[in-house]
């Protein structure tokens, strides 16, 4: 019998929350397959925490205090299964937004198997997912495209596995074997990139990261340009440059330093001009998904 933990955290959007879970309970094929999930609420005002409870008591939910962001909240529901004390096989992040396909898992477990029986080592496997109206890939697996610079792109293969270096935990199935040896997501990250970084540092631990084939959600992609206007002022705009749901510019450059240390220059900088003359950004640069594939 396969355990999986299932980490989900939320912030004030319980009608998404509540599908998301639907998709979940509505998994089909898993046989000798259980599940427990475990959410953190993180002081929603819309009262997410307790409604989900209400409408699935079977759910381990957790609360924080308005200040742990998406990091933060994943390190609290996996710290939670953790604590739980089972001895689980898999733990899967999901993001609350995201509406799993009814076979979802089961695919991904299959990837799973296959992938062990092949390269006899454990491995992180990523779960693409579609915009639900466009068709487009919204958020899965990126290969690293320099040895010595931040720069990467999105793959995905409709019939076979992809290698990949980043993963985006929208979809994420983690085995237990690598938290066992690695840990969870990083304590240094409030809010984005934890889950880029995780995927990095399994890979440096010798594990492998595979983008799944083919596509196991809809989740539609939200941040929109990563740079404020320049009509805005200059205070809007620092603030926003530290921000954790802006460009999170400690956090940020930390992570560069770490993997890509040779880039850090040149990232600051680009973080900089986007605060300073982001005009620049506003002229030349736009923000949006990557490809359209038929649905």
């Amino acid at each position: 019998m396969k355990k999986i933990a299932v980490l989900i955290t939320s912030f004030n959007r319980v009608e998404k929350t509540i599908n998301c879970l639907k998709s979940l309970y509505n998994q089909t094929g898993l046989n000798n397959v259980v599940f427990q999930v475990f959410l953190t609420d993180d002081n929603s005002p819309d009262q997410t925490g307790k409604i989900i409870k209400s409408q699935f008591p079977e759910i381990h939910v957790g609360y924080g205090d308005g200040n742990l962001f998406w990091a933060g909240g994943m390190r609290n529901s996996w710290q939670m299964a953790i604590n739980q004390g089972t001895d689980f096989d898999y733990y899967l992040l999901l993001n609350d937004d995201t509406y799993l396909f009814d076979d979802c898992i089961s695919r991904i477990l299959n990837v799973d198997k296959e992938l062990l029986d092949k390269y006899k080592k454990e491995s992180i496997i990523i779960g693409t997912t579609i915009d639900p109206e466009s068709g487009k890939f919204t958020y899965g697996g990126f290969k690293l495209t320099s040895k010595l610079r931040f720069k990467f792109k999105f793959v995905n293969n409709l019939e076979v596995e992809e290698h990949c270096d980043l993963g985006c935990a929208n979809i994420m199935l983690v085995p237990g074997a690598i938290v066992k040896q690695i840990g969870i997501l990083g304590e240094k990250f409030i809010h984005g990139i934890a889950d880029f970084e995780y995927t990095l540092r399994a890979k440096k631990h010798g594990y492998l990261v595979f983008s799944a084939p083919g596509v196991y959600g809809y989740c539609k992609y939200d941040h929109g340009k990563s740079w404020k206007s320049q009509k805005t002022s200059f205070k809007e705009r620092l603030a926003y440059l530290y921000s954790p749901k802006g460009l999170a510019y400690k956090e940020f450059i930390y992570f560069v330093k770490k993997y890509f240390p040779l880039d850090t220059p040149i990232i600051a900088s680009k973080l900089w001009i986007k605060t300073i003359f982001p005009f620049l950004y506003d002229m030349f640069k736009t923000d949006g998904q990557i490809i359209k594939i038929d649905k």
